[in-house]
C-alpha cells in the first residue's frame, strides 16, 4: 500500500507540474532512461471506451483517455512508475486531467492562440530531445504505449489550461509582484555566468565525508593559487572540481538566475568583481573557487511572463481544491483507504527537476547546483 507515501510527495503535481517542468526534467544534460514497460497494461477497445469520470455539462473521461494521460506522465517522470497502481496517485492524476480539460475549455481565443504557440515550441523541443536518444522518439513512445498525438494533446491542453488562468491576472498585479520581489531582494532578478571549481567535503553519491573542511580549504587555496598564476580554468576544473554538473564544462554555469543558488554562492555571484579569481567561498558542499564572468538584472519585460504564471498558480490550486469537487458527478476509479496503514516505501519521487552539485534552493531551470541534496 503506497497511499501514504504518494500523499507525501504529491504537492505541486496537480495542475501545473506537468507542463512547467517537462523539458527541465527531461533535458538537463542527461540521457533519458530507456526503460520499456513504463506504460500501463494494454487496454482493449471496449475497455478504452469505459467512462471512468463524469462532470457537469456533459464532461467525461474514458479509460483510454486516462491511460494515455497517465502514460504521458510516466514517460516524462519515470520515478512515478512505482506509484502507478496506487489509488491516491491515480486520483491525483485524474484531478489533473479533469482540471486541464475544464480550464482549457474556458480559455478564450487569445489565450488559446498564445498557449498553442508555446505548446508548439515545447513540442518541438521534446521531439528534438527524445529524438536524439537511443532508438529515437518513436521507439520510446512505443515502449511507453504512447503516440506522438498523445504527447501533443497533453502539452497543448495543459498550456491552454494554464493560459486560461493567466488571462485573469492583471498587468498591475504582475507589476506589483515584480516591485515587491525586488524590494525584498535587490538581486532577485540577477542573472550571472559563473565558473567555479568545487572542492567538496562529501561524496555526492553517498553523502559520506570525503575530506575534512581543513583539507578541502587547503586544496581550494591550491587551486586558487594555480588560477592566479595563469592556470587554465577549464583544465583545472576537469582535474579538481567535485561538481559533476559542471566540471566537464570548465566549471561554467551560463546565464543562471542566481536566486536558485544557496545563499553563500548566490551572494558571491552577486557581489564578486567580474573576471577575478575569488578566495574560497564556503557552502554546505565545501569550498568554491569562483569567477563571475557576466552579470545583469532582468528587466520587467523579461520576467513578466514567469510572474504571471506564478500569480496564476494559486488560482489553479483554488480551482482544484474548491471548485473541482463540486463539478465531479461520478468517479469509478478506486478510492484510497480513509486510514491507510503506514508503509515503508522506495525512494520518493520528486516534483522538481533533476539536481546537480552547484548550490541551489529552488527547482532549477538549468543544471546549476542545488541546496537540498548532492548531485546525482
Amino acid at each position: 500500500m503506497l497511499s501514504n507515501n504518494w500523499k507525501k510527495v504529491r504537492k505541486g503535481l496537480i495542475a501545473v507540474l506537468a507542463v512547467m517542468t517537462i523539458l527541465t526534467a527531461a533535458g538537463c544534460g542527461k540521457k533519458a532512461d530507456g526503460d520499456a514497460g513504463t506504460g500501463t497494461a494494454a487496454t482493449t477497445k471496449a475497455d478504452a471506451n469505459e467512462v471512468l469520470v463524469t462532470y457537469k455539462d456533459g464532461g467525461k473521461v474514458t479509460r483510454g483517455e486516462f491511460d494515455s494521460f497517465l502514460n504521458v506522465n510516466l514517460f516524462f517522470y519515470k520515478e512515478y512508475a512505482q506509484y502507478k497502481d496506487d489509488p491516491a496517485f491515480q486520483q491525483d492524476m485524474m484531478k489533473q486531467l479533469v482540471t486541464f480539460k475544464i480550464l482549457s475549455s474556458r480559455a478564450d481565443d487569445k489565450a488559446k492562440a498564445e498557449a498553442d504557440t508555446k505548446a508548439k515550441a515545447q513540442i518541438d523541443q521534446i521531439k528534438t530531445f527524445f529524438g536524439a536518444q537511443e532508438g529515437g522518439l518513436d521507439k520510446q513512445l512505443k515502449d511507453a504505449s504512447l503516440t506522438t498525438k498523445d504527447v501533443e494533446d497533453f502539452v497543448t491542453r495543459s498550456m491552454q489550461a494554464i493560459a486560461a488562468m493567466e488571462s485573469k491576472v492583471t498587468d498591475q498585479q504582475v507589476k506589483d509582484a515584480y516591485d515587491k520581489k525586488l524590494a525584498e531582494d535587490k538581486n532577485a532578478y540577477d542573472v550571472a555566468t559563473v565558473s567555479h571549481i568545487l572542492i567538496g567535503t562529501s561524496d555526492p553519491a553517498t553523502g559520506k565525508e570525503s575530506r575534512t573542511k581543513e583539507d578541502a580549504l587547503k586544496r581550494a587555496k591550491e587551486v586558487q593559487d594555480k588560477l592566479k598564476n595563469g592556470g587554465d580554468f577549464v583544465a583545472l576544473a576537469k582535474e579538481y572540481s567535485d561538481d559533476p554538473g559542471s566540471k566537464d564544462n570548465g566549471g561554467k554555469y551560463e546565464n543562471v538566475d542566481i536566486s536558485q543558488w544557496v545563499p553563500e554562492f548566490k551572494n558571491a555571484a552577486a557581489t564578486l568583481p567580474l573576471n577575478q579569481i575569488s578566495d574560497p567561498v564556503e557552502t554546505s558542499y565545501g569550498y568554491h573557487v569562483m569567477k563571475v564572468e557576466a552579470r545583469k538584472t532582468k528587466t520587467f519585460d523579461e520576467v513578466k511572463g514567469d510572474l504571471r504564471s506564478q500569480l496564476a498558480e494559486p488560482q489553479i490550486y483554488d480551482f482544484v481544491e474548491k471548485e473541482l469537487p463540486t463539478l465531479i458527478e461520478s468517479n469509478k476509479l478506486p478510492q484510497p483507504p480513509a486510514n491507510p496503514p503506514a508503509a515503508t516505501t522506495p525512494t520518493s519521487p520528486t516534483t522538481e527537476a533533476p539536481k546537480t552539485d552547484a548550490p541551489q534552493t529552488e527547482a532549477p531551470k538549468t543544471d546549476a547546483p542545488k541546496a537540498e541534496t548532492p548531485a546525482k
